[in-house]
C-alpha cells in the first residue's frame, strides 16, 4: 500500500472511531434519560447531535479525498465506501438518539409511576447490537456483525408489541394520548436504530469479504 495512501487510511478510520463512540454515547444517554426522567442529560444529547453532523461531514471529505486522490483497490477500495455509508448511517442513528432525547423531555413531564410499559429489555437489545455493530467495524470481526443480523428480528418483534399495547392505551386512556404517542415514538426510534446498526454490519461484511448480503444476498 501506497503509505500516504496508509497514513490517510489510518487517520480514516480514527475519525471513524471517534464518530462511532459519540454515537453510542448519544443512543445510551437518550435511553437513560427515558428510564431516569432525566430532562438535563436528554438537553446534552440534543445539544451534541451538532457535534456529531460536523463529525459526519468531515469523514465524508475524508473519503472523497482518498477516492480521489489515491485511488485504492480491492480491499482499501471496499474500506473507504464502507467508510462512507457507516458514516452516513452512523449520523442518522444520532438524529435519532436527539429524537429519542426530545421525547425523553416531555415524558418526564408525567410522574414516574406513568411509565405503564417496560422498555427495558427493547432497549438493551437495541443497545447491544449497536455496541456489537460498533466492535465488529473496529475489529473487522465477521461473526460479530453475522451475529448482530440476526438479532434484528427480535427488536422488530418488540416494537410491533409495544404499538399494539399502546393503541390500546390510547383508547382506553384517550386523555393521555399525547403521552403514549410519545412512547410509541421511542419504539419506533429503537426499531430504526436497531435497523442502521444492521445496515453496518451488512457493510462490515462486504468490507471483510467482498461479498453484498442485503436483501436475502446471504
Amino acid at each position: 500500500m501506497n503509505i500516504h495512501l496508509l497514513k490517510e487510511v489510518g487517520r480514516l478510520k480514527k475519525r471513524i472511531l471517534e464518530l462511532s463512540n459519540m454515537v453510542e454515547l448519544a443512543v445510551r444517554s437518550s435511553v437513560a434519560a427515558i428510564i431516569q426522567h432525566d430532562t438535563e442529560l436528554a438537553r446534552q444529547v440534543i445539544k451534541n447531535d451538532l457535534e456529531i453532523d460536523h463529525k459526519e461531514l468531515e469523514i465524508e471529505e475524508e473519503c472523497l479525498k482518498i477516492l480521489a486522490l489515491y485511488q485504492p483497490l480491492a480491499g482499501d477500495l471496499r474500506y473507504v465506501i464502507a467508510c462512507l455509508k457507516v458514516n452516513n448511517d452512523l449520523e442518522r442513528i444520532g438524529d435519532l438518539a436527539a429524537n429519542i432525547a426530545k421525547c425523553a423531555i416531555t415524558i418526564a413531564e408525567y410522574p414516574t409511576a406513568e411509565l405503564q410499559l417496560d422498555f427495558k429489555p427493547m432497549m438493551d437489545i437495541t443497545r447491544g447490537m449497536l455496541k456489537d455493530t460498533l466492535d465488529a467495524l473496529i475489529h473487522n470481526d465477521e461473526a460479530l456483525a453475522l451475529k448482530v443480523l440476526k438479532k434484528d428480528d427480535e427488536v422488530d418483534q418488540y416494537n410491533s408489541k409495544m404499538l399494539k399495547k399502546l393503541e390500546a392505551m390510547i383508547t382506553e386512556q384517550p386523555d393521555k394520548a399525547p403521552y403514549f404517542i410519545k412512547l410509541m415514538s421511542v419504539s419506533k426510534h429503537l426499531e430504526r436504530i436497531a435497523d442502521y446498526a444492521t445496515n453496518i454490519s451488512e457493510d462490515i461484511v462486504y468490507m471483510i469479504r467482498g461479498e453484498i448480503i442485503r436483501h436475502g444476498g446471504l
